[in-house]
């Protein structure tokens, strides 16, 4: 590929790391429209609207359940009695309210069990349409979008990201939802049972949210660099197994080691001092809740001795419950309210994706792509990647039908960007491109695309068998027609000779074939493609002598009666080309047969004679 605009600079948004999830609550990512994010996630939760009814309304259950729990346990222990050294016990009372208790129990695991099955059920319904309509955005963007952001910036919103909008679904927002009717319950069951503790109780509230807070802020750096040191060690990792070679090679074993480790050092000191300080919090809060827990014991004691109207000990043993249920809910809405907005955030980044501009294609002249010719017109086209930065200025080449038109030049000179435009990958800034006389932006691209094949120097295949591979230029082909496109490809040459032939499975991007098998296999797709236009790019290029004149084979085979263009580096595989179009810069510099341009004595004689030289261009 000719020149690409710069990639911009993505933002680190690391995941969990080994922090736990103390680790991922500091690190915390912020919506940048928190309200538009959650109408939207909402709209896809509320897809499911049968299912986030049916949760709520189990989730309201389980928490009127859970709150009638300490509610039943201060009536049975209120049915003993002490009074003037008599102990008196109304056992069937107790038996009653023993019999409620067990019931409530059981009811309770019930629902609890019902509204983690929903929950994941509504989270992975939520995400499945998500993920679904954010692959299919994927599918739908322009070329363009792929080039300018990174590869693993998009894969980590399809994963990470999704991951962390079902995480939020299934354990935050119903977490969040449960906690405000718990606190709000429980407040109420307080203030029933004594309003004079219930002031106690809040006392130590704002303690609680303060000490979070301060420590939450003081712990965030260790998060945060831990994170960093994570994304560091991540890197160095990916590099050297996709670099292994080359380290190797040169001998650099050593080195990787050494850096490996200096990262490696400065993450396990720093993940010390966050685990350290990340333990400190939650003796902290179970201290501030043992102290609220005194309080009220000492200060319902106080008034039980002073014989307070409605104080008994089955009630101060229920505020004491409730006090628990009610400060629970506080630590757990502070901490799910980060996990909350990193999955908004990621939610957002998402939406960032389904937000973008599809490919344009506003073609509707459809055509027959049987009754192509392949006569094409280049006529006074201008491209640029960036804006005043022309990669193509003012270009006019007219290619007849059947010829073979060979393009060579620098790197950068614009060869396959003009294959891009052809194809429409990219839009032109003036001028226009025909096809037998027709604007291709008229052509809808589906129908332009059908009609044109692409063999690349970096061959694509697919972690599935030959067959399929093949198949990929035809998906409706027989079995007989992708025989004979492999023998007209000459691919059946080796294909034959392996045990399980068509049925070979092949590895990540056919990495257990030979370069050049990869080749003719793509040559294969093409010829079972059948296209009026072909394009040829750089397709010999990393393949030895031997291999090279086995494809060029299969090449003249695909290019009969088809108009051929040729991206060329060995000036030796086009020297039968119709034209030889040579660019520089942007421009044509000079075009002829080989022997013509030969003759000139120009720019394309001094690229054959460096090369043939032995000296790279």
């Amino acid at each position: 590929m000719n020149k690409r605009p710069p990639a911009p600079q993505m933002e680190l948004r690391p995941g969990r790391g080994p922090g736990g999830p103390m680790g991922a609550r500091m690190n915390v990512q912020k919506p940048k429209d928190m309200k538009k994010t959650i109408k939207r996630l909402l709209g896809y939760i509320g897809k499911n609207k049968y299912i986030l009814i049916t949760l709520l309304v189990i989730m309201l259950a389980v928490t009127v359940v859970d709150l009638l729990g300490p509610f039943f346990q201060q009536k049975a222990i209120d049915t003993i009695t002490l009074d003037e050294d008599n102990l008196s016990i109304d056992f069937k009372k107790l038996s009653f309210y023993l019999a409620v208790m067990a019931i409530t129990f059981a009811c309770n695991a019930v629902l609890y069990l019902c509204q983690g099955l929903l929950s994941a059920k509504l989270s992975q319904a939520t995400v499945f349409t998500m993920r679904a309509d954010l692959f299919e955005k994927i599918s739908r963007l322009p070329i363009s979008y792929t080039d300018r952001h990174k590869h693993g910036d998009i894969m980590s919103r399809m994963t990470n990201d999704v991951e962390n909008v079902s995480n939020a679904v299934s354990q935050s927002i119903t977490m969040l939802f449960s906690s405000v009717l718990t606190l709000v319950g429980a407040l109420a069951f307080m203030i029933y049972y004594s309003w004079q503790l219930t002031l106690v109780a809040i006392l130590t509230i704002p303690i609680t949210i303060t000490v979070s807070a301060k420590l939450g802020k003081f712990m965030r750096k260790y998060f945060v660099r831990q994170q960093k040191y994570l994304g560091e060690i991540n890197g160095q990792v990916e590099e050297m197994v996709t670099s292994y070679k080359t380290v190797v090679a040169y001998g650099k074993e050593d080195e990787v080691v050494e850096n490996f480790n200096g990262v490696s050092d400065k993450l396990r000191k720093n993940s010390i001092s966050a685990r350290v300080w990340g333990s400190v919090m939650g003796p902290i809060m179970n201290f501030l809740g043992n102290f609220q827990y005194v309080l009220i014991a000492a200060f319902g004691g106080v008034l039980i001795l002073n014989r307070t109207k409605g104080i008994t000990i089955g009630s101060i043993q229920a505020m004491l419950q409730y006090s628990k249920k009610f400060t629970h809910p506080i630590n757990q809405i502070a901490n799910q309210y980060s996990a909350i907005l990193t999955a908004l955030a990621g939610a957002e980044r998402i939406f960032e994706i389904m937000d973008s501009e599809n490919e344009v294609d506003e073609g509707k002249d459809k055509i027959d792509i049987d009754s192509i010719t392949g006569a094409i017109e280049f006529e006074n086209i201008t491209f640029s990647y960036e804006e005043g930065s022309p990669v193509i200025k003012n270009l006019s080449l007219s290619v007849k039908a059947g010829q073979k038109v060979a393009l060579v030049g620098a790197t950068g000179s614009g060869k396959t960007t003009i294959v891009n435009l052809l194809t429409r990958f990219y839009e032109l800034d003036s001028g226009r491109i025909t096809i037998d006389g027709k604007d291709i932006t008229k052509i809808p691209k589906d129908d332009l695309r059908h009609a044109i094949a692409i063999v690349l120097q970096d061959t694509v295949l697919f972690c599935d068998d030959l067959r399929t591979n093949i198949r990929y230029g035809n998906l409706d082909a027989s079995e007989e027609a992708i025989r004979r496109a492999a023998e007209t490809s000459r691919a059946s040459e080796f294909i034959d000779r392996l045990p399980d032939g068509y049925d070979t499975e092949l590895a990540e991007s056919g990495s257990n074939l030979s370069q050049g098998q990869r080749q003719l296999l793509s040559i294969a797709r093409a010829v079972l493609a059948d296209p009026k236009i072909l394009i040829l790019d750089e397709a010999t290029s990393s393949v030895d002598t031997r291999t090279e004149m086995n494809i060029q084979q299969a090449m003249l085979n695909l290019m009969k009666n088809r108009t051929s263009l040729v991206i060329a580096h060995r000036l030796s595989t086009i020297r039968d080309a119709d034209v030889i179009v040579v660019l520089h810069d942007g421009e044509i510099a000079e075009s002829g047969s080989h022997e013509e341009l030969l003759a000139l004595n120009g720019e394309y004689a001094k690229l054959y004679s460096n090369q043939f030289a032995g000296i790279e261009t």
